[in-house]
């Protein structure tokens, strides 16, 4: 990339901006690992849109910005190296593909905008109480009543449901039928009647995961995407979406040089960290399959943009990226030995109270990135059997 002078251009460009224009509380937020307040991520949304950087890989019509495969890549890198807050995917990666290929033209003119603005939030109705990695088992049902549906049922792991505006979701419309082939993709306002959120206290005590319930909920049948009992089929073209999104680059970077912030500047027994040997072989290693992990998204990346399916084996990625993202919390974590257990932060001569005080908690949260999207042992599955043929 270095070689490429307009690249280089573009890069200083997103650095100039994020660097400028990213509030300050936002930033100390994300540098800490400290979670964004939705009001204050909304308000970074609006000036990433007003500077074309919301949705930049969407169609031009709606907003985007025909980026290159490479640009993509060097703006995840410099929001997330600049202690830029992590996007909410499931906004601006997952629902808009799926209205682009999926959606008819009053649902694209509704909904689109709004989520281009920045200024909509949505999340995942997807994993239930005995259906997560085994979706296909969903239970939450959708009756036809008429104009609408009624909905009941459950969903749980729903990630910043106390936040959204609304939900797709899986539901059954036909009870009959095999398992994949009577489930629908649904849009529903969780300020309809019948929705309750139910918090899911994290171990680092903020809350990510939600239980939603629905009783009754009514939902219009205009907001059913693709014909009824065709959800299957959005579900996996959204699935892979979600995998290549999954691979997690940027965080991965992020956490990358939080772990050699702490290498640099923490002592072990009056030596710095970074100069141990067990520190520089393990960094050295994850850098390594960074790299590797970087090289092979954007191969996916590429196939997306040229139209192709992205295949089934995009499951590598997810399985890799969220593996990483465990080690360099486990490498942190060594590094800062005892400073690394206390709860709160605490004033540090190195100047790591924050990081140290979110440490544990960051890598105990990170055993759930090997679970949600599709748990590693799903995602060896889905290679052995679909990319391996075994």
């Amino acid at each position: 990339m270095s070689s490429n002078p307009s690249l280089q251009e573009f890069r200083q460009q997103v650095r100039s901006f994020v660097r400028s224009k990213l509030p300050g509380d936002i930033r100390e937020a994300v540098r800490s690992g400290q979670p964004v307040p939705r009001e204050r991520s909304i308000a970074w949304n609006r000036l990433l849109a007003a500077e074309g950087f919301l949705v930049p890989h969407w169609p031009s019509q709606w907003g985007g910005g025909g980026w290159t495969v490479q640009q993509q890549m060097v703006f995840d890198e410099e929001m997330c190296t600049n202690d830029a807050p992590e996007q909410n995917a499931v906004t601006f990666d997952m629902i808009g593909p799926v209205l682009f290929r999926y959606g008819n033209d009053a649902q694209r003119e509704r909904f689109l905008p709004a989520i281009a603005s920045g200024e909509q939030w949505w999340c995942q109705g997807y994993s239930e109480p005995n259906a997560g990695s085994d979706l296909a088992s969903l239970s939450t049902r959708a009756e036809r009543r008429g104009d609408h549906y009624v909905v009941n049922g459950s969903k749980i792991w729903t990630s910043y449901a106390q936040y959204a505006d609304w939900m797709f979701c899986l539901v059954r419309t036909d009870a009959s039928a095999k398992a994949q082939q009577g489930i629908s993709f649904v849009l529903i306002d969780m300020k309809t009647p019948g929705i309750t959120v139910r918090p899911i206290l994290g171990i680092h005590g903020w809350v990510v995961f939600n239980e939603v319930f629905f009783d009754n909920v009514s939902v219009p049948l205009e907001n059913l995407v693709g014909g009824e009992n065709q959800g299957w089929t959005i579900a996996k073209s959204l699935l892979e979406f979600e995998r290549l999104k999954l691979a997690r680059i940027g965080e991965n970077k992020r956490r990358m040089a939080r772990a050699r912030a702490v290498g640099m500047t923490h002592c072990e027994a009056g030596v710095r960290v970074a100069d141990r040997t067990w520190f520089r072989q393990r960094f050295s290693e994850l850098e390594v399959r960074l790299m590797a992990l970087e090289a092979n998204a954007g191969r996916f990346i590429a196939r997306a943009q040229a139209g192709h399916p992205i295949g089934a084996d995009v499951s590598m990625l997810k399985m890799r990226g969220s593996q990483l993202i465990q080690l360099w919390e486990e490498l942190t974590v060594d590094a800062l030995g005892s400073a690394a257990l206390p709860l709160d932060a605490v004033d540090t001569a190195d100047g790591l109270g924050e990081i140290a005080a979110t440490a544990s908690s960051r890598r105990f949260l990170s055993r759930g990135y090997t679970i949600a999207g599709g748990s590693s042992e799903i995602q060896h599955n889905i290679l052995a059997k679909q990319v391996l043929g075994l």
